[in-house]
């Protein structure tokens, strides 16, 4: 958790990148005279600019950040007209989490205006917003979401200057049709649950249960997925809370070490967000607990009320995907390692064509798909390989199978960089132990395929013969073979159903 990787240093630079823009988008709107609570929403604006806007081009991201506003200002609007109906503010929520929810079938650029214009209605929740409020807020949206285009498409665009990562287009998995009106349901449900029970617990404070099931449904495609993102968000949460009357209290809403704490959690927020969400979770609530502190309504009974409220919403989005449609994390699962075990297909092929004579242009691009879905891999299994797991058996089959897919992408990552060189060119023996991995993975994906016979290894000629990237070439090609060999075993079809959850 502590040593994770960081290549690059992309997460370092992001999360640095973060602090500079939400601290930019601060200082301008307490430069334009506006007051405390509008300054909070010109911050939580820049923000969801940075974190939340992911399209794989900068033109595209600059794009989406354009268009935040227009989904996020009339939904602020909307919110505010209705503060004084509380049935029909509760309804326009609700219809809000659908859309926002709905909208992630079109891409990164669906998902950031959904999040956006959700967290619009939040945080007018948050300030009870009414429409005399209006001027002051949209000026702060609209100066938060400038400081932050400024400083990440003009003083620091680190993704400029650098190949545009190439979008994995993932077509849906299989068993889950149309997932984003699936989940829709179970959001919406899970939100009603929360508006419901949260509103028992406090008349002022509910929003945060709709706030945690909202976003455990974010980037999870299971049940398992969900139920576990829901218990790690709990868990972040709880610790937050600890901390927070050590942090937040003894500072009594001081101004200047509030901001520097707040910039240290926006720090940790962004840096730990790929690779732990309670971690994230842990700086997101430490961090609520100084803005609190900062508006002078931070009490001890106010941080009890924010983890029954977030664990209303953990249990609302619980019961939602366990009763509404549910997928089983098999189904998810089996879908990633399947398109996995293509990408592995892909680049051998690829692979192929190279040693053949043809161009390299690709090798690379393959090695980043294949990347991109182990990480999917590893989040879809979680819930089997979590510690509090019970069930050992689908446990170990689980890591297993993780061990195996993960041994398969270094040897690719090797491959690339050695079938690249000129040498390795018309090696018979190259060409052949490509075919066999094409075989290997045909036998995974596709029932009832044959396996190429194995056969005597083919003499070594021409340039390639004995040269070192030629034989290193081979043996991670061997290896790569023996791996996906193996995985048959964890991965037949009598077996499968053990990964279910």
């Amino acid at each position: 958790m502590f040593m994770s990787p960081d290549p690059g240093h992309a997460r370092l630079r992001t999360a640095t990148r973060a602090v500079l823009g939400i601290g930019l988008g601060v200082a301008l709107t307490l430069a334009a005279g506006l007051p405390l609570p509008a300054v909070v929403v010109g911050g939580l604006a820049a923000l969801l600019a940075l974190f939340t806007v992911t399209d794989p081009w900068v033109g595209g991201q600059a794009a989406t950040t354009a268009l935040l506003p227009v989904a996020g200002l009339p939904v602020l609007a909307l919110a505010a007209w209705l503060h004084p109906y509380p049935a029909a503010r509760d309804a326009a929520f609700l219809a809000v989490v659908f859309a926002g929810v709905y909208a992630r079938r079109w891409g990164p650029r669906g998902h950031a205006l959904g999040v956006f214009a959700f967290m619009m209605f939040f945080v007018a929740q948050f300030l009870h917003a009414v429409p005399a409020l209006l001027p002051e807020l949209y000026a702060a949206v609209g100066l938060g979401l400038a400081a932050a285009a400024l400083v990440r498409f003009g003083l620091w665009c680190h993704e400029r200057g650098t190949p545009p990562a190439h979008a994995v287009v993932l077509a849906q998995p299989r068993g889950m049709r149309r997932p984003t009106t699936r989940q829709a349901v179970q959001a919406t449900l899970a939100a009603g649950v929360a508006v419901a029970v949260g509103q028992a617990l406090s008349q002022d404070r509910w929003y945060w249960a709709v706030g945690t099931a909202w976003w455990i449904f974010v980037n999870t495609t299971s049940r398992g997925e969900t139920l576990v993102r829901g218990f790690r968000r709990v868990l972040g949460t709880v610790t937050g809370i600890a901390a927070g009357p050590v942090v937040a209290l003894p500072l009594h809403g001081a101004p200047v070490p509030t901001a520097a704490l707040v910039a240290a959690c926006v720090f940790g927020i962004f840096y730990t967000a790929p690779v732990s969400y309670s971690w994230m979770m842990f700086f997101v609530t430490v961090m609520a607990g100084l803005l609190y502190g900062l508006l002078g309504i931070l009490r001890p009974e106010l941080l009890l009320l924010r983890l029954e409220e977030t664990a209303v919403g953990a249990l609302g989005a619980a019961a939602a995907v366990l009763v509404v449609l549910p997928v089983t994390t098999n189904a998810a699962t089996d879908a990633w390692i399947q398109r996995s075990l293509h990408a592995v297909r892909d680049f051998t092929a690829e692979a192929t064509r190279h040693l053949a004579g043809g161009p390299a242009d690709d090798l690379l691009r393959h090695v980043a798909e294949l990347d991109h879905l182990l990480g999917r891999v590893r989040i879809s299994v979680a819930p089997l390989v979590h510690p509090l797991s019970p069930m050992r058996h689908r446990k170990a089959r689980a890591r297993a199978v993780l061990a195996l897919l993960d041994d398969c992408a270094v040897r690719v990552r090797a491959l690339a960089e050695a079938v690249a060189d000129p040498y390795a060119h018309g090696d018979a023996r190259l060409l052949a132990a490509c075919a066999r991995v094409e075989a290997a993975v045909a036998l995974l994906v596709e029932p009832g395929a044959a396996m190429a016979a194995r056969g005597p290894e083919p003499a070594a000629s021409g340039p390639a013969a004995g040269h070192p990237h030629a034989e290193r070439a081979l043996a991670q090609l061997h290896g790569l073979e023996r791996a996906l060999t193996r995985l048959a075993a964890p991965l037949r079809t009598a077996s499968r159903a053990e990964l279910a959850v």
